[in-house]
């Protein structure tokens, strides 16, 4: 045989040889370093509730079905009040009882008080620094303090409470046209939601941007377009704050919308602010920051009022119209509570209010 064959042979037979082993090594390194990993996770987490089997990568993605609080509630009839979850690289505690959830909000609240650093609060939320986003520390209390003293003290809320009974005299006027209209059937999740917006607004600023008699149309349009597209990002979740790794990528340009929304927003409550500040008479909850802003300027910036402007008018809306829905939906569901509720009613009001 040749030799140069001979040679070649034995140099092939090497090379597989060396690439097996490496190839052991390799598969060795990742077994080890997998295990590891597992371990230290396990051991980090070995307290964790029951919860469903997580598949790689996604975790528990896979089982959040529409309508998501149906899917939760399946859930905690398997494994109970409080589970853990995963979505990506996320770890989630469902607290699924009133016991549990009292128990988190006071006893543990301040262990709790933190928020994850998703890009909502990054973006839409002045870079963490708004009442709904901000860690808890001092500038967090700082921001509860303004709001218990300036924004929700009985006093301030007393002062607007015939703003408040004009604008729900106003939906029960609207109700009872829309009524007649259309032979008894009211859509109220819509008018609810005027109401809440506008009784908020009004407070604030001295603006109705919801309903009839909306006097800034174009403003008023401008205000519902940003509250509308607040809303959808409020139910979308960016991709990067499940799987860290992707954080870069902007998928759908989700994080291009969102800082486009900010800057408009920005923009239009600076505007509101300007306003205010050029007529110091109005009697809203701006004009009344800004005068705290003469004072203490470094507690009262104009981010830090934008921000309170903000926060109430997403937080304070959409979540008192839901409860107020609901509440309408149990009463209609549960007409011995409605009869009761009216015969309250006609006792201390009389029948005929």
């Amino acid at each position: 045989m040749d030799a140069r064959l001979v040679q070649r042979q034995i140099i092939t037979a090497k090379e597989m040889e060396d690439t097996m082993v490496f190839l052991i090594l390799a598969i060795s390194f990742v077994v080890i370093a997998l295990s590891f990993l597992l371990q230290t996770r396990k051991q980090q987490y070995k307290n964790l509730p029951p919860g469903p089997f997580a598949l790689p990568i996604i975790g528990h993605l896979h089982l959040m079905k529409q309508p998501i609080y149906q899917t939760i509630h399946n859930l905690s009839q398997r494994f109970g009040p409080i589970m853990s979850l995963r979505f990506g690289s996320r770890f989630v505690i469902i607290v699924n009882s009133p016991e549990a959830v009292e128990e988190c909000f006071t006893k543990n609240d301040v262990i709790l008080a933190n928020r994850p650093p998703f890009c909502h609060g990054k973006y839409l939320n002045y870079n963490f620094t708004t009442m709904g986003a901000a860690n808890y520390g001092d500038h967090w209390r700082s921001l509860r303090r303004i709001g218990n003293n300036e924004i929700f003290s009985p006093k301030r809320l007393n002062g607007f409470q015939e703003l408040r009974k004009k604008e729900v005299k106003n939906l029960m006027k609207r109700v009872s046209r829309v009524s007649g209209e259309n032979s008894g059937k009211v859509e109220l999740r819509s008018m609810i939601l005027d109401l809440t917006f506008n009784i908020v607004m009004t407070m604030l600023a001295g603006k109705r941007y919801y309903g009839e008699d909306v006097s800034e149309l174009e403003e008023a349009l401008q205000f519902r377009d940003m509250m509308n597209q607040y809303g959808e990002f409020a139910k979308e979740t960016h991709l990067g704050d499940l799987f860290p790794i992707l954080s870069n990528i902007d998928y759908n340009g989700f994080v291009k919308r969102m800082k486009t929304l900010s800057k408009n927003m920005d923009l239009f409550l600076q505007r509101l602010i300007d306003e205010h500040r050029a007529d110091r008479d109005r009697n809203t909850m701006v004009s009344h920051l800004l005068t705290l802003q003469e004072a203490q300027p470094q507690s009262y910036t104009d981010s830090i009022i934008k921000g309170l402007i903000m926060i109430m008018a997403v937080a304070g809306t959409r979540t008192s119209a839901a409860s107020l829905e609901w509440a309408i939906c149990n009463l209609l569901n549960n007409r011995h509570v409605l009869k009761k509720a009216k015969e309250e009613l006609d006792a201390q009001l009389g029948k005929d209010h």
